[in-house]
């Protein structure tokens, strides 16, 4: 009898572990044609936007930057989400190149201050977390629906509770292609018409691909793992 009962708990907490593992909280489904596909079918689709420095720009500069601005979220039709990180700055693969090019140094001092300058950054990147920076990104929503603001005005414990809801089934992963099928041309249109905003406002954006999207989520999810476990190779 009382291995029965340890048989019975085992297979409860295995049903638990299955409830609550990453898979089940995180409201992802899979990335498509870099395109972040939700469990409830809806879209995502991520921007990088490199950050404009008003400071150094003169007073009358910053006023016409921000009226601009202004008038450009005004005009948007639908929601956007602005993300930004601050990380530190991962010196990997600048000290790859800076090693990789040392051999073609001939003079001695000059390879001496090389060498002195890789192991200086070399202490500065192995102690994390030293030189931050910060990273601007653009998450563009699109509801199969159409119904952006009331969806994105949804409360958070809403959100969480269909997170956890979530059972996928064959049907739902085939509702959820035939959306990705049929929006995808939607939300690319978004995208056009953020990036081309975003440019008049001399600021570049650039759309992230499918390897980007899978290191930033990684990175975001992973914050205390090695910055290269995120790097995504199709």
């Amino acid at each position: 009898m009382w291995v029965l009962d340890l048989e019975k708990s085992k297979v409860k907490k295995n049903k638990a572990d299955n409830l609550f593992n990453t898979e089940t909280m995180l409201p992802i489904s899979e990335i498509k044609n870099w395109i972040v596909i939700l469990k409830d079918g809806w879209l995502r689709s991520i921007i990088k936007v490199e950050g404009l420095n008003l400071d150094l720009k003169n007073y009358d500069e910053q006023q016409v930057i921000l009226e601009q601005y202004k008038r450009f979220l005004n005009w948007l039709a639908f929601p956007i989400q602005i993300l930004i990180r601050n990380t530190y700055l991962d010196l990997t693969e600048y000290l790859s190149y800076l090693k990789r090019n040392l051999k073609w140094i001939d003079n001695p001092a000059l390879k001496k201050q090389w060498n002195n300058y890789v192991t200086f950054l070399e202490g500065i990147d192995n102690q994390q977390w030293l030189i931050y920076v910060k990273e601007f990104y653009i998450v563009i929503p699109y509801y199969w629906d159409e119904r952006d603001a009331e969806q994105v005005n949804r409360s958070r414990w809403d959100k969480f509770l269909n997170v956890l809801n979530a059972k996928d089934d064959v049907e739902m992963i085939v509702e959820r292609y035939r959306t990705f099928i049929k929006y995808e041309q939607n939300i690319q249109t978004r995208e056009n018409v953020l990036i081309a905003g975003l440019n008049d406002l001399w600021m570049s954006a650039e759309r992230l691909d499918t390897a980007s999207v899978v290191s930033l989520l990684f990175r975001m999810y992973n914050p205390l793992l090695d910055s290269s476990q995120a790097r995504f190779v199709e």
